[in-house]
């Protein structure tokens, strides 16, 4: 249960002492219970991690991107598999005012915007496994003029509804045409952008990754532009009501310009050429269309999966829209690539039930960086040792059970005497009973 050896794999990254640190931090993570916290971590650390180690760890500056990309690919990657990127972002809430970029940021969890702080995340999925192995993480930090924008366009968002009302048709006065080939990104991009820039860098180095999956917020044409930059295909979701229209098949006329965009589609009638499969269970029919379709608002070709889910017994008719930028695609591989995207939602579970990502209580960036991708790394490491051991532990309960159980057996064996008295039994209960306690109390025990 030696993890040193474990980052070893970190010496090339120009890192001593803190290996070392780090290898007490993650054996006292994986035996403690309750909140994972600096404080907490040092009442669980064997020699070598006091109070003040863990905050000297906690306030340095680590590679932690070469550090997680570093790990997968000496524990955890297979050349002979298959894996794609996939990217989300997660919010943790916080009650206080002096975290680093703490502010209002939507949760999926509750369904609306929480004070708190928000990280994205790249994590690799290996298709063979259908598993996610975090890669990256970068904290999400508005600056003022990003806090503008989403003001404003709120404000037209609500005038947009409000010209719907009235039923006004046309282009606006003064609006041409753009191009929709030139990469132009938004604040949120150009973070994201950068992050997926550095890793696909650091895994291309030992890895070929052609896919890109991100949920239906990145569902537009400059999420597409920006995969295609890093030599990625995007995978994701369009909205239910998206304007799609066949290619136009007819004959040119010889005059003015060719016409592009053929009949659009009527989710209500779809075509039954495009029909590719009809799945039935109990009392719902699911139907799935496949095709190449054009969209006003991309500058490419789409490759769409349609899932229409039909209600026999209510007659309600329910549509699901994916789409890909690589025409070849098969339609079977798309919905199964974006469906291994929600893989990644384990590991902000994992990484926030059992590895302290919603405890910290640190405040400065780097204390806030260190604080998040130490339970990312933390997922990684038990995904190895959990593979070591097999059908012996089931999941990362089980794990961290027998870490714990391995803590109170070298306490024990400490105290342990070739001549065990009744009052030596009790004081090993005393000490077993107080491990992770705030007050520690030492006993000097002689041999009878």
């Amino acid at each position: 249960m030696d993890i040193l050896s474990l980052f070893a794999c970190f010496e090339t990254c120009g890192l001593t002492v803190q290996i070392r640190q780090l290898a007490i931090i993650s054996q006292a993570v994986l035996a403690m219970t309750g909140r994972v916290t600096m404080l907490s971590i040092s009442r669980w650390t064997e020699k070598g991690g006091s109070y003040r180690t863990i905050q000297r760890f906690f306030t340095g500056k680590l590679p932690w991107a070469e550090m997680l990309v570093k790990f997968f690919q000496t524990h955890l990657f297979n050349p002979n598999h298959e894996y794609i990127l996939v990217g989300d972002a997660t919010t943790i809430t916080k009650s206080g005012s002096k975290s680093f970029g703490i502010g209002q940021f939507f949760s999926g969890i509750l369904g609306r915007a929480v004070k708190g702080l928000e990280f994205f995340v790249f994590s690799v999925v290996d298709l063979r496994e259908r598993k996610s192995y975090p890669l990256s993480v970068k904290q999400t930090i508005r600056s003022e003029a990003e806090k503008e924008a989403i003001k404003s366009r709120k404000k037209k968002q609500a005038k947009s509804a409000e010209k719907r009302k009235k039923k006004l048709s046309g282009r606006p006065k003064g609006v041409l045409n753009k191009d929709k080939r030139k990469l132009d990104l938004s604040s949120e991009l150009l973070r994201i952008n950068e992050l997926l820039k550095l890793t696909v860098k650091l895994i291309r180095v030992f890895a070929s990754v052609k896919y890109l999956a991100l949920d239906g917020h990145f569902g537009h044409n400059q999420a597409v532009l920006m995969a295609q930059e890093n030599g990625l295909e995007l995978i994701s979701k369009l909205r239910k009501d998206a304007a799609l229209f066949e290619k136009y098949e007819g004959e040119y006329r010889g005059k003015g310009r060719k016409t592009k965009y053929g009949e659009r589609i009527n989710y209500q009638k779809l075509p039954k050429k495009y029909l590719k499969k009809s799945e039935s269970e109990a009392e719902l029919l699911t139907n799935y269309y496949q095709g190449i379709f054009l969209s006003k608002s991309f500058g490419c070709e789409l490759n769409v999966v349609i899932i229409e889910r039909n209600n026999l017994k209510t007659e309600q008719i329910g549509h699901a829209i994916l789409l890909s930028s690589e025409a070849q695609l098969d339609w079977e591989n798309l919905i199964e690539y974006y469906s291994l995207r929600f893989q990644i939602e384990f590991n902000f579970r994992d990484a926030k039930q059992h590895f302290g990502l919603e405890d910290f209580m640190t405040t400065s960036e780097n204390g806030v960086e260190n604080a998040a991708n130490l339970p990312f790394l933390m997922v990684n490491l038990s995904a190895k040792l959990l593979k070591e051991r097999g059908g012996n532990c089931v999941g990362i309960n089980d794990l961290k059970s027998q870490f714990r159980g391995v803590k109170y057996a070298l306490e024990t064996i400490k105290l342990v005497q070739p001549k065990a008295e009744m009052i030596l039994i009790e004081k090993v209960k005393e000490v077993i009973s107080r491990i992770g306690s705030i007050h520690r109390h030492n006993f000097s025990i002689s041999s009878a």
